[in-house]
């Protein structure tokens, strides 16, 4: 770019800055950073569960389930809702009915009732559901040296 001087008619060259500024990039990445390290936790959704710890590796595959909760006091959910549990079976067709590769998964307090669990896995197992898993969290290892 030429710039005119007035006491000369020659043209005077002027250098941009050609420098990147990432000061403003790097402000807006630490607040996107922060605001999604706040929201990722509010993301999950369900009831706080105590799950039994058992060893085993996770199951893998891209195989979606449906979630059945037992708490602590025997009432079953899906999802966030509590369902009756003459209810369960009902609500779980309705559910598979719109997508029949579903699985059932049922994910029970450590401190509930075994027979509500196992009560409820039976139930589904007798309305005709083949694929119904016990979900559970991994036992940590104690690592020694």
């Amino acid at each position: 770019m030429y710039y005119w001087q007035n006491n000369n008619h020659r043209p005077r060259m002027c250098r941009r800055n050609a420098e990147i500024n990432i000061t403003n990039l790097m402000d807006v990445m630490m607040v996107l950073l922060v605001v999604f390290m706040v929201a990722a936790p509010l993301m999950t959704s369900g009831i706080a569960l105590n799950l039994p710890k058992v060893g085993g590796k996770a199951l893998e595959g891209k195989e979606t389930s449906i979630n059945i909760s037992v708490d602590k006091e025997g009432y079953y959910y899906i999802g966030e809702t509590e369902i009756p549990a003459d209810k369960v079976v009902e609500k779980v067709k309705a559910i598979v009915a719109a997508n029949p590769e579903l699985s059932v998964t049922i994910s029970g307090d450590g401190s509930a009732e075994y027979g509500r669990v196992i009560g409820l896995m039976a139930l589904l197992k007798e309305a005709g559901f083949e694929k119904v898993g016990l979900k559970t969290e991994p036992k940590h290892r104690n690592m020694k040296k």
